[in-house]
């Protein structure tokens, strides 16, 4: 029962760094933070950066490195997105948990054990404004006995007044350097063969995001077993296939509407996320050296207001369609004059 238990662990958890010398690649943030583990002076924290790249990770470890095993579930709260954290969890769960008081520092089985608690909320930035205003006079009234860790993607959704009472660390983008290193020690502890390509390949699809990457890598073993293929990770992360980006890309440099109507029809009934998609044509058309910075600038205007309108729930065949317009007239240096605006 015990190997079948093993195999089925999330590796992301399996490989989760525990100590907070290990997080890969925020050297400053590591270098800190080591400095608070030997002093135990703990201010209020706020990590913040793009997902799957320690922030969480970094957290956790602190708080296990402060308490320990044993004190660890009586001294910290952990709150996340998928918790209910209105207005009301902050004037009961985090109050209640942020008002009472502990024991006085006592170094136990070789942890720190400060006379402080520490609650961790992650994305902590999808929090109301309400909440997070409410959450002020508990930071102030109890910042001797309860310390909090804000983790989130963007530190422009964190109101100032509580950002202003946090150290902030900026966690950056795991390199690709990086993560080629991380995701071949897994294979090698795993036992999977990865090729160069594949490699690649994964870098490229997971965006940074190291989560994301080790997600990719398990759900391919799963399916594919211990040889994979760039194609294998691929059709496992939803990644929509460049010869599709690319062909839309041809049908509008070709200046036919109907061509470039025929591939969005394609594209829809295929169930491909437009959104995905305006994501890859604005890398192909970045990185493309024949299309003068005017002609980009205008296509990468129009794939902006896509987006937009998209998150706003407008019809993915019209936007789609929309895009592909407006980068045949910029492709072909043709004015935008019937660009009607409401």
């Amino acid at each position: 029962m015990a190997p079948m238990l093993q195999s089925s662990q999330q590796w992301v958890e399996k490989y989760r760094p525990r100590q907070v010398k290990d997080v890969a690649h925020q050297d400053e943030v590591v270098r800190v933070l080591t400095n608070t583990l030997e002093t135990t002076n703990c201010p209020h924290m706020l990590f913040y950066g793009p997902p799957g790249i320690g922030k969480t990770t970094t957290a956790l470890a602190i708080a296990h490195q402060l308490f320990g095993p044993e004190l660890y579930k009586s001294r910290v709260l952990e709150l996340n997105a998928s918790d209910d954290r209105g207005i009301n969890v902050v004037r009961t769960k985090i109050k209640d948990f942020a008002a009472v008081a502990v024991g006085s520092a006592q170094r136990q089985g070789g942890y720190p054990c400060p006379p402080y608690k520490i609650i961790i909320l992650d994305e902590a930035d999808s929090m109301t404004e309400d909440a997070q205003n409410a959450l002020r006079r508990t930071m102030e009234t109890y910042s001797k006995i309860t310390r909090f860790f804000f983790i989130c993607n963007y530190i422009s959704r964190i109101i100032e007044p509580l950002a202003s009472r946090c150290a902030k660390f900026r966690f950056k983008p795991i390199t690709e350097e990086i993560m080629s290193s991380r995701i071949l020690h897994i294979c090698k502890e795993e036992g999977l063969n990865l090729d160069a390509e594949a490699l690649s390949t994964l870098s490229y699809i997971s965006q940074g995001d190291l989560r994301r990457a080790i997600t990719y890598l398990q759900g391919a073993t799963r399916l594919f077993g211990s040889s994979i293929s760039s194609k294998d990770l691929i059709s496992v992360s939803g990644v929509i296939p460049q010869d599709v980006v690319e062909a839309l890309f041809t049908a509008c440099r070709s200046g036919d509407f109907d061509l470039a109507n025929k591939e969005v029809s394609k594209i829809i009934a295929e169930g491909y996320p437009v959104s995905l998609l305006l994501s890859q044509i604005f890398d192909v058309v970045v990185e493309a050296e024949d299309i003068s910075d005017e002609q980009k600038a205008r296509i990468c205007k129009r794939l902006a207001e896509a987006d937009k309108c998209l998150v706003d729930g407008a019809d993915e065949y019209l936007q789609l369609l929309n895009v592909a317009s407006h980068v045949m007239l910029a492709l072909c240096n043709m004015p935008e004059e019937l660009n009607y605006e409401s």
